[in-house]
């Protein structure tokens, strides 16, 4: 299996941690011979990283802090929301995941999934379009209603994407309908948020959402 690259935020981070230890190092007392430990280390923890952890070594640290739930909840609010309207559309879930470190597990590189059957076909009925606008546009809804604005979503917005533009409708109608989608999740999240957000909880004690 080829490692994952190394992110170029990550690797960033890992330049500029070399280059102030180099440079500030020495002026706070620094020996070179902690120095050069700690460039090792941090060069062996990227290396590490990309082999191992895909890459997203960063997100499980993130997680593992004080503070981590907190961050771990958006997630599990944001694939409740996929749940929850998918439940409403009778589209089957296959699992749903939260955290980095379960994602892995999975085989996945990010750090929340909700995973469907997708379309046989390519080109789907205005009415399929429609349930599928409303339940890939639901985990964003859903964060921006319990959090204040939504962070992810960007897997979805481009498979939405994929599913309008081998779907043979033209741009004003797919724009239109995702509009009207996003409306009615907002209207139905906004009625349903306390089973929203007790979805979440269970999701984030690694258990399965309840069918209602």
């Amino acid at each position: 299996m080829n490692a994952s690259p190394v992110s170029a935020t990550t690797a960033g981070f890992a330049v500029a941690g070399c280059t102030g230890l180099a440079v500030f190092g020495p002026l706070v007392g620094l020996s070179p011979a902690w120095i050069a430990l700690l460039i090792g280390s941090g060069l062996l923890g990227l290396t590490v990283d990309a082999s191992q952890l895909e890459g997203m070594g960063g997100h499980l640290l993130a997680e593992a802090l004080p503070g981590g739930r907190s961050r771990l909840r958006r997630v599990a609010r944001h694939e409740a929301g996929h749940w929850l309207v998918a439940q409403q559309e009778e589209l089957a879930v296959r699992r749903v995941l939260v955290g980095t470190r379960a994602c892995l597990k999975a085989g996945l590189r990010c750090n929340g999934a909700t995973e469907f059957d997708l379309p046989e076909q390519v080109r789907l009925p205005l009415e399929d379009l429609r349930r599928w606008s409303r339940v890939l546009q639901a985990g964003m809804v859903a964060e921006a209603l319990l959090e204040g604005e939504a962070r992810g979503g960007a897997d979805d917005r481009a498979l939405l994407g994929r599913i309008w533009g081998l779907s043979g409708q033209d741009v004003a109608t797919a724009q239109r309908e995702q509009r009207r989608a996003r409306r009615e999740v907002e209207q139905l999240l906004k009625k349903r948020l306390d089973e929203l957000d007790g979805v979440a909880e269970r999701l984030l004690e690694g258990l399965e959402p309840e069918p209602a």
